[in-house]
């Protein structure tokens, strides 16, 4: 599809510069920025999170700093 945009003159000079480089043309080069930027965009705007729950344990223990591996490993073997 055939599409009229507005860039910065430096940009389109670097643009210009990787397109050169890569034996790629000015619109391959722009379409390919394009895509990686959705990408990103779209890989950054999925919430990651971890729900931590616990089982049949009465809940968390006081003092027990579930991001600490280590000091719950140590925890963990207390109770045995």
């Amino acid at each position: 599809m055939r599409t009229t945009i507005t860039i910065d003159d430096h940009l389109l000079s670097q643009v210009k510069q990787r397109a050169a480089a890569t034996g790629r043309t000015v619109s391959q080069t722009i379409e390919d920025a394009v895509r990686e930027s959705l990408l990103r965009f779209d890989s950054e705007s999925v919430p990651r999170f971890v729900v931590k729950s616990s089982f049949d344990s009465g809940g968390y223990q006081p003092g027990v700093d579930l991001d600490n591996n280590a000091a719950l490993l140590d925890r963990m073997e207390e109770m045995e």
